[in-house]
């Protein structure tokens, strides 16, 4: 069996949610009404509407959730019952901050959860939504009633216009299908502030806020806010329909003396006891109104291009009667809109984390049942850049610096202190040829706030020469506290050795191993442990000597110790000529799914293949034929999607 899936979201006073109106509704362009399927609305075909997905019917309103596989999946849980079992997730079909339909696509995600005994969902007893998740248990396996098994989840959030304005509200939206739809069900919704995650080997949850295991909203005396926290959006519902949400904020209950400016205290306080300092208390919009609209599907409505996978292991096309249930809140009216907090960052989110939760009752403080995440909700990579020369010598007059994890969506912006750039200051890179501080501003769109800034500092030796195209890539990856280098030359015979050089602070470098070079070698590797570093960062570099005594370096490799025991990819050289080399890091022996799309979004490519434990390096061939341009490329490890531009060049 499994888990139950809570709807939640924000909360107006008992007052307003009895006077709150619910059913089907049309909320910043996309439908409310128990249907995954755009342009289709109150059981009509409707175009211009959007939705979670589309299932051929013609009209303007988009899907929000990337498909990639769907057929794929569907065609094997016909043959392979196991894999009906396995969860996996789907994010976003467009780039975070898109504006399609003249709307701003913030983030989307679609999560598939486990299916039979496993073990995320609550040992039963006294796990509470008030307890700090370090208190939290779960059994290695146990069932769950069917009305609180979890089998799907979805969220997405929009504004109601394409930009990042207080004018165009924000809004949360929300969906999941359970396994049965009688009696009452009860659902939250749990935003987090910090990175917190659950670790299914020892069934602990890990990474939660400092104030009794949650981050508490911080307000000065005039009832500002200086520091947001962590919110639960909690829903019940009726056997045929949404009956309330509540919205919540955890707080230290001094805070309840203040009155805030964006929103209302409702008068409820709960924490893991009685009297405790820090819990979650109810909030209202200062507006009457409606905030929030939520509704059930009929009989017989499509389950979405991935099927349904019910409790009992069987596949089915569509759901039962108010076995898939829909909700929206307009987080702008709550009072929880970026653009009202902190000074109006309109690019903002509230929170960074969803877990889902069931829970038993309507109460609040009832026992939690199933739950799914929590995941990630939209955290745009954050720019680092690299320089393919990071020492100007006598005979290279020009570094070519780039963002290497660009946005599609983000605005770069470079700056420089002391240096000089060649031409264009904005963009995913520069050219420099000056030694100097090189910085990168990035923003999620024109006119938000910074979002995040990288520095490069380029040195100069006049004593040191270049071989021409002799590094044809160096790369790396980070697992267990373990720095895996890896690169490749050309003309060998020219080489003597290379030094691995190392730093903390990416200015002052020393040279900790060497590598003899051999004309019968052009691909190398390293480890170096970082057992004993305690640095929130490491670089690397080579600093290779040829038979003359003449020196040149790479770029400079960047690892955030933070990374530590994270999945993830990246390939080098990129750009790609006939053979790319696809780093892979897995936290366990997995299979990954690799596909790969041209600008106009036709498949090229698939790859599928198992890689082991920690970083893997695989070759993939074949793109000597293929146009130049850039391609996107996407990679499943188990239920981790990736993503990566991938730059074909001549």
């Amino acid at each position: 069996m499994k888990k139950i899936f809570y709807l939640i979201i924000l909360l107006l006073s008992w007052s307003y949610l009895n006077a709150q109106t619910i059913g089907s509704a049309l909320k910043a362009g996309f439908g409310v009404d128990g249907d995954l399927r755009a342009n289709y609305y109150n059981n009509f075909v409707q175009s211009g509407n959007d939705d979670w997905f589309n299932n051929g019917t013609p009209g303007a309103g988009v899907s929000v959730i990337d498909t990639t596989g769907a057929a794929a999946i569907v065609a094997r849980y016909a043959i392979d019952p196991a894999f009906r079992q396995l969860p996996f997730y789907r994010g976003m079909k467009y780039p975070a901050y898109s504006v399609v339909n003249n709307k701003l696509l913030i983030d989307a995600v679609f999560i598939r959860d486990y299916h039979g005994d496993d073990s995320t969902i609550f040992a039963s007893g006294g796990n509470k939504n008030g307890d700090s998740p370090a208190n939290w248990s779960c059994p290695v396996a146990q069932s769950v009633p069917d009305k609180n098994e979890i089998l799907d989840m979805m969220v997405h959030v929009r504004r109601a216009g394409p930009n990042p304005v207080q004018s165009d509200s924000l809004w949360l939206f929300g969906g999941l299908s359970i396994e049965n739809t009688n009696g009452d069900r009860y659902f939250d919704f749990e935003m987090y502030q910090t990175d917190i995650y659950y670790d299914r080997p020892s069934r602990k949850f890990y990474g939660y806020g400092p104030d009794a295991g949650h981050t508490s909203w911080k307000f000065d005396a005039s009832g500002n806010i200086t520091k947001p926290g962590d919110i639960i959006f909690s829903a019940d519902y009726g056997s045929s329909n949404l009956t309330s949400i509540e919205a919540r904020i955890w707080v230290d209950k001094a805070s309840l003396l203040i009155t805030p400016v964006g929103f209302n205290w409702n008068g409820s306080f709960d924490g893991a006891a009685n009297g405790s300092q820090y819990g979650y208390a109810g909030i209202s919009p200062k507006t009457s109104g409606n905030f929030y609209t939520g509704t059930v599907s009929i009989n017989n409505a499509w389950a979405g291009p991935f099927s349904l996978v019910r409790g009992d292991n069987s596949v089915v096309t569509t759901y039962t009667a108010d076995q898939f249930m829909e909700f929206s809140v307009n987080l702008t009216k709550l009072g929880l809109d970026p653009v009202t907090l902190l000074g109006g960052n309109g690019c903002g989110m509230p929170f960074r984390r969803i877990l889902v939760k069931s829970r038993a009752s309507t109460s609040f403080t009832s026992a939690l049942k199933d739950f799914v995440g929590p995941f990630d909700f939209f955290l745009a990579p954050r720019a680092k850049v690299q320089a393919d020369q990071s020492v100007l010598c006598g005979l290279i007059g020009v570094s070519h610096i780039e963002v290497k994890n660009p946005f599609p969506t983000s605005v770069y912006t470079w700056s420089t202190t002391n240096g000089h750039i060649i031409g264009s200051t904005t963009g995913s890179s520069i050219n420099v040829d000056s030694a100097g501080t090189y910085i990168v501003t990035q923003q999620l769109q024109s006119g938000c706030s910074v979002y995040a800034t990288d520095t490069m500092v380029i040195f100069f030796n006049s004593s040191c020469f270049i071989l021409a195209n002799n590094i044809l890539g160096f790369n790396g990856n980070l697992f267990n506290k373990q720095v895996q280098l890896n690169w490749s030359v050309s003309q060998n015979n020219q080489i003597a050795y290379f030094e691995i050089e190392k730093s903390i602070d990416g200015v002052h470098f020393i040279s900790t191993s060497k590598v003899l070079a051999s004309s019968q070698v052009n691909k190398y590797s390293l480890a170096d442990q970082l057992i004993e570093t305690s640095a929130a960062q490491v670089y690397y570099r080579l600093k290779i000597i040829n038979t003359k005594d003449n020196i040149s370096y790479s770029k400079t490799l960047r690892f955030s110790i933070g990374e530590f025991n994270k999945p993830g990819i990246s390939i080098a050289p990129n750009p790609v000529r006939d053979v790319m080399q696809l780093n892979v890091t897995s936290l366990t022996e997995n299979k990954i799914q690799l596909f790969i799309y041209d600008i106009a979004g036709r498949l090229m490519k698939t790859f599928r293949t198992n890689v082991s434990k920690g970083n893997s390096n695989l070759s993939i061939s074949g793109f000597k034929e293929w146009p130049a341009g850039i391609y996107s490329l996407k990679v499943l490890v188990g239920e981790n999607l990736f993503t990566e531009k991938l730059v074909l060049a001549k």
